[in-house]
């Protein structure tokens, strides 16, 4: 975590705070003497982690009004500092606050010009700051936090003054929406409690006349003042402050403003500063007077915060993510554990079974080797449904046909004949062989010819299928080579069974 700490410097001397939970705890005054700012070089050297920011209260200020033509980036940037050199010569403590645009003509971009005009008085601290490479996060002037302090307290008018008491001096703000356009400082000689009182309202009354001389305020107009005291005061200050028609005074509890802003320990004296210094820690003004080369060693600071945010949630991932390895593997073991105490009550179970089994005359190991090959066998058994269907296909577009005897055989083909008793050839390879006898009946008025035909027919139909081989052990007729065939031969056959033998035969794939 980021160890905040505070520098508040007035035209005396500068204190050093700790900003932590909301409380702020002083850890030294230093004033403007060689000894003191050694002794403040060390006290910076012993805090190298915390982050400083510096906030000032001092008469050297200045406010400008100024309005600029409707540039953006480089261009904008260059004008700024040229019209801040314009009006704050000789210091480099000095910001720009937009303040929006002009609605009409050239939408012209109004700005509030603010510096520290004597950076003298800071540059012995700022020495130090930069000697001992000091995180600086950035320099501020009490009235850039008027406004701010008001709208932590309420809703506050559009225009208005703001009255606060510290280092024996009146600060004196007019804000105009939220912006310290005119502030200063008044010494005051009585720092009684009636002192304060009667220099709050006469000091009112002098800032509204000045204003309304400068034309910053229209003549008449009522301006809410809002005094800042300590609750000691409050009564001397509600006599003495009382509302005219130019001046409508609210008077504002220094505890209750300090409770409203979550400040767990205010100031016991009558001083406000602690105030300011807490808003500063809790929520700094967006600009800020000191320049960027002044900040080099707190954007350093940025930067190594960075790098370690990052690798803190990168550390912070890989837990995660072990954590949920380590979820997994304990859920995984306690799966395994389960699975192996089902698989020990599982075999306890069959164990049980079998012992129930009758008794055979070998051991398991035995028995299931022979099963696991009849499983074997009976997968690699082979049935006659496919020779058997293509007989039938052809047997259906052929009804003349008719078979006496089918073999089917299966085996292995060997060379020679006499695979069935009609001389049929054994198988030489592995496969299947269809054997069948049959008649070609066309009744008595048909002819040779004619049965020839039919079986010829037959057994091109048998040759459909490419993977069989078809042979012809006998045909209906009985034909000589180099014999002719005359009517006289056939009419002698008519009354004679027209019988034939096939042979078909199919090579099986694995």
């Amino acid at each position: 975590m980021i160890t905040r700490r505070l520098l508040y410097l007035d035209s005396q001397r500068l204190s050093a705070w700790l900003w932590r939970q909301g409380k702020l705890t002083g850890e030294g005054s230093f004033e403007n003497r060689r000894e003191d700012l050694a002794r403040f070089a060390d006290y910076l050297s012993t805090h190298p982690g915390s982050q400083f920011q510096l906030l000032v209260n001092v008469g050297e200020e200045g406010h400008q009004l100024e309005t600029i033509p409707f540039l953006q980036g480089k261009d904008r940037a260059a004008l700024i500092t040229r019209k801040l050199g314009q009006n704050f010569l000789g210091t480099p403590l000095a910001t720009a606050i937009s303040l929006g645009y002009e609605k009409s003509k050239r939408k012209n971009e109004k700005l509030l010009l603010t510096a520290l005009t004597n950076p003298g008085h800071l540059e012995p601290w700022l020495a130090c700051i930069r000697e001992t490479d000091t995180a600086l996060a950035g320099c501020y002037n009490l009235a850039q936090l008027g406004g701010p302090l008001l709208k932590k307290l309420g809703q506050p008018p559009a225009r208005a003054l703001l009255l606060t008491y510290q280092d024996h001096s009146i600060r004196e703000s007019f804000l105009v929406d939220g912006q310290a356009h005119f502030s200063r400082m008044t010494p005051l000689p009585d720092s009684s409690i009636a002192g304060i009182a009667s220099r709050f309202a006469s000091e009112a009354v002098k800032l509204h006349q000045y204003l309304s001389g400068q034309r910053l305020i229209g003549r008449g107009e009522k301006l809410p003042v809002h005094v800042v005291v300590h609750p000691q005061a409050l009564s001397a200050v509600r006599q003495a402050c009382v509302d005219t028609p130019s001046l409508g005074f609210q008077i504002i509890d220094s505890h209750a403003a300090a409770k409203r802003l979550d400040l767990k320990n205010p100031s016991e004296d009558i001083s406000a500063e602690q105030l300011f210094l807490h808003l500063l820690a809790v929520a700094p003004p967006r600009q800020q007077l000191a320049p960027e080369a002044w900040r080099h060693d707190y954007r350093i600071a940025q930067i190594r915060t960075g790098m370690w945010s990052a690798g803190a949630m990168i550390l912070l991932a890989s837990a995660l993510f072990s954590i949920k390895l380590t979820w997994e593997a304990q859920d995984f073991r306690e799966q395994t554990s389960a699975l192996t105490s089902s698989e020990t009550e599982l075999n306890w179970r069959y164990r049980e079974i079998v012992a129930t089994f009758p008794k055979v005359g070998t051991d398991h190991d035995n028995l299931r080797r022979v099963t696991e090959q009849a499983d074997q066998l009976r997968k690699q058994q082979r049935l006659p449904n496919g020779a058997l269907r293509s007989l039938s296909q052809s047997l259906s577009e052929a009804p003349n046909v008719h078979l006496d005897q089918v073999v089917w055989t299966l085996g292995e083909r060997k060379a020679g004949t006499g695979g069935s008793a009609k001389g049929a050839p054994r198988l030489d390879a592995v496969g299947e062989t269809v054997t069948f006898d049959g008649q070609v009946r066309l009744g008595p008025a048909s002819t040779a010819r004619q049965a020839l035909a039919t079986f010829e027919h037959f057994v091109d139909l048998l040759r459909v299928d490419r993977e069989v081989e078809v042979t012809v052990d006998k045909q209906p007729l009985e034909i000589e080579s180099g014999r002719t065939l005359r009517g006289a031969d056939l009419d002698d056959e008519q009354s004679q069974p027209r019988q034939f033998s096939v042979h078909v035969s199919r090579k099986l794939t694995p």
